[in-house]
């Protein structure tokens, strides 16, 4: 099990997920996962009320189950979450949870267990897995996750302040052509590839590439796509204007300015070493998310449970956005 804990930021006891007849507490944590309590899950596939909070894992480890779990999915079920619940108080704050979608993977291997007649399962928990996966698929169970713990209102309240942000932030139309990327951004670049720093004047196509990942993807979220859609390509491939000339004059492009002094300090603070400067951008200015996914709407990964927009996209730089 993991030392690490997490901080569970919407839900609470009093405000469990019902499936039918069932009830399971659920949370959203501090970095986006939502989980439900192990004792939760124990009591929806129909173990004993009186079964210590350790069974979940044996039942886990047992034989029926554990061959009956892809191994990605078993190894997660082996390692749950300790999470901090702020509605409970002393010991009792610090539990165990399990990443929601983890229990349709183990209804499914109780199921597979039961039907194969190879184990004895039992039947209890055979009908207890049929109505938890006939009750909802992987995607449903984060949507009702979401809104029984209230967390859905918070990622509506921080895409609508996304949208207020990038509306001052870039403008819809491209504004006159002033030099924004000053030469020492070129000759850092250059300089750490090895090229011909003082011909700052070439602009090879890679630099492009470049830009978009050191400064457009990290800025901010959502900036690299929604000046794509407003900047698009034509049929020869060419944009009519440059990117930063989409930038506000009054909150965008002194935010850019900023941020450019920003890279270039870390270059300096790399002593122009490419790899290690990726490495301190990566930490400082991590890259943003580009799309909002709407997880009703999406198929869920096994190994990415959660949609971009939950991974901090309601913090963006600091930054308030100015009220109407």
């Amino acid at each position: 099990m993991e030392n690490k804990v997490l901080k569970a930021k919407f839900g609470s006891d009093k405000t469990p997920l019902y499936l039918g007849e069932l009830s399971i507490p659920c949370y959203v944590l501090e970095d986006g996962t939502r989980v439900f309590s192990g004792r939760g899950i124990q009591n929806a596939i129909g173990a004993n009320p009186n079964y210590s909070g350790t069974w979940l894992s044996k039942f886990i480890n047992s034989k029926p189950i554990s061959t009956n779990l892809p191994p990605g999915i078993y190894d997660k079920l082996s390692h749950p979450i300790k999470i901090k619940r702020p509605t409970a108080s002393g010991s009792q704050s610090d539990t165990y949870g399990y990443e929601v979608t983890l229990l349709i993977d183990l209804c499914y291997a109780i199921i597979d267990a039961y039907d194969s007649r190879v184990y004895q399962v039992s039947e209890e928990y055979y009908k207890a897995a049929r109505i938890i996966t006939r009750a909802v698929s992987k995607v449903g169970i984060i949507a009702l996750v979401d809104a029984v713990t209230g967390y859905d209102k918070e990622k509506k309240r921080a895409k609508d302040e996304l949208q207020k942000f990038l509306n001052q932030f870039l403008s819809d139309e491209a504004s006159k052509w002033i030099k924004t990327f000053e030469d020492s951004f070129f000759e850092m670049i250059y300089k750490m590839r090895g090229w011909n720093w003082t011909m700052t004047n070439k602009r090879p196509g890679v630099v492009g590439q470049w830009i978009n990942n050191i400064v457009y993807e990290r800025i901010a979220p959502l900036t690299l796509s929604t000046l794509n859609e407003k900047n698009p390509k034509n049929d020869k491939g060419y944009r009519k204007d440059k990117h930063h000339q989409f930038f506000t004059q009054d909150i965008g492009k002194p935010k850019l300015k900023e941020y450019l002094a920003s890279v270039e300090a870390l270059g300096r603070a790399a002593n122009y070493n490419w790899n290690i400067f990726m490495e301190l951008l990566d930490r400082a200015f991590p890259k943003q998310p580009q799309k909002i996914i709407d997880v009703e709407a999406e198929e869920i990964k096994e190994d990415s449970p959660n949609d971009e927009f939950d991974k901090g996209i309601d913090d963006i730089l600091g930054y308030e956005p100015k009220e109407d």
